[in-house]
């Protein structure tokens, strides 16, 4: 499978820490080699055609991506602080499926 960052993705791995960023990485690699295969705790299904990466650690990183044309698209990342998804986090991440088609 074929990873496809987006711009703001990349801007926001290279801001986390270093040892999350590893983490990160090892994560995107499991995408990579998985694909849609890929599930708990790395990977959980959002809606129909949103999934989130799951990094555990000092910092919860989450980064919402979708399986298009077999490439995966990472589209939004956000430090998790609450238990649950906040909705505009999710709506952001829409927003950017959407301006792939």
């Amino acid at each position: 499978m074929h990873i496809q960052l987006n711009h703001d993705v990349e801007v926001f791995i290279a801001s986390l820490e270093k040892p999350t960023i590893a983490k990160v990485l090892r994560t995107i690699d499991l995408l990579e080699r998985f694909g849609h295969q890929l599930g708990m705790p790395h990977s959980k299904r959002v809606n129909r055609d949103l999934h989130e990466l799951r990094i555990r650690g000092q910092q919860e990183v989450r980064i919402f991506y979708t399986l298009k044309r077999g490439s995966a698209y990472l589209l939004h990342g956000f430090i998790k602080k609450s238990p649950r998804i906040p909705l505009r986090e999710i709506e952001q991440a829409e927003r950017k499926m959407r301006g792939l088609t």
